[in-house]
């Protein structure tokens, strides 16, 4: 039964980011471009910055003489390592584009496989030492017995007296600098993995912050356990076993006194000579750990912070109960489900019709930038013809228009008087259009009742405006005759 559970362990163990990623068909390339790209320097990149120094490193792969080849784009890699869980993707408050970091599965991997690289001895007296002093200290501070209490501080007021009147003399035990290199090496693999501890912080968050959204919006009764408490103000986040403890910690960090001895013991160490053996990164690793500490923690403290507000909005904004409605008619529905399933075969007709929405889904590759340019208007002016005017527009604008009538049909009756026919265009070479567009408005009108209209023929007329400018227009060709002059009498 024990190997059955152990088997079904490592198969759940093998689903996740950490083993999926040191079984991948190109584990060396991804494991060595990850490392490179988010854990040597920068922990964080935007989505931009991270593409382009991907595909340079691709680009430098796939023209090396190395065995395997990466053909796919930046974007295609990040895509899939982001589905994967290699990476995580965030969109912090006021950025402008995603950023993404390593998963905290995936930073486990890289340390496991780097640590392979520079196998050390196992059983040192570094760790061994810190083993006992941790749990000497751990069994002093857990004593409740006055009297043992009593006992533990005279010894150690002994040992130290005997110490000072050792050093008083001129005699200092000091390590060799090999034990001293030993132990400064086992405290940057501590430090190390007490700064990666952060990640793991950071989503012990979320997965609080879920949970209380998921308990919140599940309760059936009028006021949760949850619910009671925020509406208290109480920091329901804070107050958990991982936020007290978080807590704890950064409380410490930022206690001056602490971080002035952290900082004198950081500077004491390397200025001595056996930190110069130390390599390059070891050294830059503690010049730089109060900073890194300090740094990450105020990310997780800002990502507590956050959670808090959000989940209290939640609340006070009353967003729980629709969310619980929705949760309630989605129980309501599967329930109902559940008690049709034997009498409704899954592939009955129903007469329900179910309109599916659909989008054309494509890779942003096939994007393309808008161009300003594609969207210019012709700025140069062309010089049109006359507008058209139609006889069946003239009674509309006789109706809204004042056309003085009598003059036209006077000026009609003059000039007939001189010619036997003429038309539009050639009485308004006569005779101006005084009232502009109406006079020819008022000539078209005396057209329809007393000219010639002649079939599919058009003429330009001309006129000036009250502005004085020009005025173009292409009209139905008509004739004025002088046999009906008298009709204009």
């Amino acid at each position: 039964m024990k190997l059955q559970a152990r088997i079904a362990t490592y198969r759940r163990l093998r689903e996740e980011a950490l083993w999926r990623l040191l079984a991948a068909d190109h584990a060396p390339e991804i494991i060595g471009l990850l490392q490179t790209l988010l854990m040597d320097g920068e922990r964080t990149l935007s989505a931009s910055i991270l593409f382009e120094r991907l595909q340079q490193h691709l680009d430098a792969i796939n023209a090396s003489d190395l065995p395997h080849e990466l053909p796919r784009t930046a974007q295609a890699y990040a895509a899939d390592w982001l589905a994967k869980g290699f990476l995580e993707r965030r969109l912090p408050e006021g950025a402008s584009e995603e950023e993404y970091e390593l998963s905290a599965q995936t930073a486990q991997a890289i340390r496991f496989v780097s640590s392979l690289d520079t196998p050390r001895a196992i059983a040192t007296e570094s760790r061994l030492s810190l083993v006992i002093q941790q749990l000497v200290q751990l069994a002093e501070q857990t004593e409740t017995d006055p009297t043992t209490r009593l006992q533990a501080l005279y010894a150690e007021r002994d040992r130290l007296d005997a110490e000072i009147a050792r050093v008083s003399t001129g005699k200092v035990a000091a390590l060799d600098g090999k034990r001293a290199l030993e132990r400064t090496r086992e405290v940057i693999q501590l430090a190390d993995e007490l700064a990666e501890d952060f990640r793991r912080v950071r989503d012990d968050f979320e997965r609080l912050n879920r949970e209380f959204r998921e308990r919140i919006i599940d309760d059936e009764g009028e006021r949760g356990e949850v619910l009671d408490r925020l509406f208290e103000g109480v920091d329901v986040i804070a107050e958990s076993e991982a936020g007290r403890s978080f807590n704890a910690f950064w409380n410490l960090l930022n206690d001056m006194e602490q971080s002035a001895q952290l900082d004198a013991a950081l500077e004491n160490v390397l200025a001595r000579n056996f930190a110069k053996k130390l390599q390059r990164h070891e050294r830059q690793f503690l010049r730089s750990f109060t900073g890194t500490m300090l740094e990450r923690g105020g990310n997780v403290h800002e990502v507590l912070q956050h959670f808090a507000r959000s989940l209290r909005g939640f609340v006070q904004s009353r967003g729980y109960l629709e969310q619980r409605r929705l949760n309630q008619l989605l129980k309501q529905a599967q329930a109902e489900a559940l008690q049709l399933r034997d009498s409704v075969s899954a592939r009955q007709r129903t007469p329900y019709t179910l309109q599916l929405t659909t989008s054309r889904l494509r890779s942003l590759s096939q994007w393309r930038l808008h161009d300003p340019r594609n969207a210019q208007v012709n700025g140069s002016i062309v010089r049109s013809e006359g507008a058209a005017i139609s006889l069946d527009s003239v009674s509309e604008l006789v109706a809204q228009s004042e056309i003085d009538f009598r003059s036209l049909r006077r000026s009609l009756h003059e000039l007939l008087a001189e010619h036997d026919q003429l038309s539009i265009a050639q009485v308004l070479d006569r005779n101006p259009a005084e009232q502009g567009l109406g006079s020819v408005v008022g000539y078209l009108s005396l057209a329809t009742r007393h000219g010639v209209i002649a079939n599919n023929e058009h003429e330009a007329v001309s006129w000036k405006g009250g502005d004085g400018h020009w005025r173009h227009a292409r009209i139905p060709l008509v004739w004025f005759l002088r046999k009906k002059r008298h009709e204009f009498a």
